[in-house]
């Protein structure tokens, strides 16, 4: 997405709101129930808008050794509208997962072992951040939501500048697809002196069409639908159109698509994740409205939910995986002395939610591709790295695979790695190809639509080659 240039003046010129010049105001001392570590955390408010009131909430994690030495990741989760605290720190990366009775258990695959990770809440009205103004609310879009981050990076360097000047990577998941691209294009548009090396994401929407319409085949291929609904699907009334219908309910194509929808749903059931097909739900024996985990790309009937405990659904310890974390998640931060330790406050809603129930956003923006934002960067000379976990039917692997090799095709770059598989502990993790040094496409096996929380292991492994800028290991 381009922006306008009377837009990047607004965002040069606007002068900085004053804010604490010590960071140690927003240190967290602990938070109610962690296990006693040796690294920092801090967290708080970052005002983008002084005369609407505007403000970004953030959680900061320090790395346990040599901080100083260690890069800066930002972190975005998608939605869009989802919290990146919510799910990417407490559920997905982050050092701590909420586990039965309200503690706080060890992630031991943290990304704050490689990396300073900030997540930051955006835009306002998702999590805790917020604006006074509730107009603001009725219409977010793309182009606001990157204009606010990149006003948030501004003023928080401020804030901490000990991070000024440090090597500085954005990442994300699913929609951050566009808020990472657009907003690294906006720091380069802007002139913006941050110190950006790279960008990474994960199971991104860069490509509507092809992104969208690859579900069909990924849910016939892995058996979860027939031949005949597949080909009814292809030719009749594919997965881009149904989600248009969703979205802006063309009355033209109703009838059709919701009957193909209604079969799609009766093949593969409610009692699957479609962001992850392998593994076991969250079984709910009470309040359905209660998300387990994330909020879906879009609205969907067939979103699972749960208030059962991980006890009365266990899973292998070595999986590390705990089907229910997101309710836990959604406890945890709805509780008071949580709040109050993370410096956060609710601002015109009862309850912290995993994504908005305020802000309603411009869905038209979905459509807008941003796979050429990311050849931007690459020809600007910032690392780019794309990845898949392979067992999510929303954004399959085949599509986003795709996306990146017709970019390359296109901008001409060449296989500099050709396809093959990478490992961890002598096992393979994944595959993946490399154009020209700089853009590099990798697959995490077994990996979910939020591939840190299914394969925590990978996912680090992957974060951790990432930033060394070294190839992911071979055999």
């Amino acid at each position: 997405m381009r922006f306008p240039s009377s837009l990047l003046i607004v965002v040069i010129c606007t002068t900085f709101v004053q804010i604490c010049m010590c960071s140690e105001a927003n240190r967290i001392q602990s938070l109610p129930g962690q296990p006693q570590v040796g690294f920092q955390q801090h967290a708080g408010y970052i005002t983008v808008d002084e005369y609407q009131q505007r403000a970004l909430f953030y959680y900061l994690v320090e790395t346990e050794t040599e901080p100083a030495s260690k890069p800066l990741l930002l972190w975005f989760n998608g939605g869009p509208g989802c919290s990146s605290v919510g799910v990417g720190a407490f559920q997905e990366h982050g050092p701590f997962r909420p586990s039965n009775g309200g503690s706080l258990i060890r992630n031991h695959y943290s990304w704050n072992n490689e990396a300073n990770v900030l997540y930051v809440e955006s835009p306002a009205g998702v999590g805790f951040s917020y604006s006074a103004n509730t107009s603001f609310y009725k219409n977010v879009n793309d182009t606001i939501t990157a204009q606010d981050n990149l006003m948030f990076l501004h003023n928080w360097f401020v804030e901490y500048p000990q991070y000024k000047g440090r090597d500085f990577y954005i990442s994300g998941e699913s929609y951050a697809g566009h808020y990472v691209p657009q907003l690294a294009q906006l720091i380069l548009l802007s002139g913006s002196n941050f110190n950006l090396k790279g960008i990474a994401i994960g199971n991104p929407l860069v490509e509507f069409e092809r992104d969208i319409n690859s579900q069909a085949l990924f849910l016939w291929s892995h058996g979860l639908i027939s031949d005949d609904t597949y080909k009814l699907t292809e030719a009749t009334c594919n997965m881009s159109q149904m989600w248009r219908e969703d979205i802006l309910f063309y009355p033209n194509i109703t009838a059709t698509c919701t009957r193909i929808e209604n079969l799609i749903g009766n093949e593969t059931s409610n009692d699957y994740d479609n962001y992850d097909v392998l593994v076991d739900i969250c079984l709910s024996n009470g309040d359905s409205q209660v998300l387990a985990r994330n909020q879906p790309l879009k609205v969907n009937s067939r979103r699972l939910s749960s208030l059962q405990s991980s006890q009365e659904n266990p899973q292998p310890a070595s999986q590390n995986i705990d089907p229910c974390v997101g309710i836990k998640t959604y406890e945890y931060l709805n509780r008071k002395e949580v709040q109050e330790a993370l410096h956060a406050k609710l601002n015109g809603v009862g309850n912290w939610t995993t994504c908005t129930s305020v802000a309603s956003y411009d869905f038209t923006n979905l459509f807008i591709p941003t796979i050429h934002v990311v050849g931007y960067l690459v020809r600007s000379g910032i690392r780019v790295l794309v990845y898949s976990g392979d067992q999510d039917s929303v954004i399959p692997f085949m599509a986003t695979r795709s996306d990146v090799h017709d970019l390359a095709k296109a901008m001409g770059l060449n296989t500099t790695s050709p396809y093959r598989a990478w490992y961890m502990d002598k096992q393979v993790a994944g595959w993946t190809q490399v154009y020209n040094n700089i853009l590099t496409y990798a697959t995490i096996r077994g990996g979910s639509h939020m591939a840190p929380w299914s394969s925590p292991g990978r996912s680090l492994a992957l974060i951790k080659a990432f930033l060394a800028g070294k190839p992911l290991p071979e055999a």
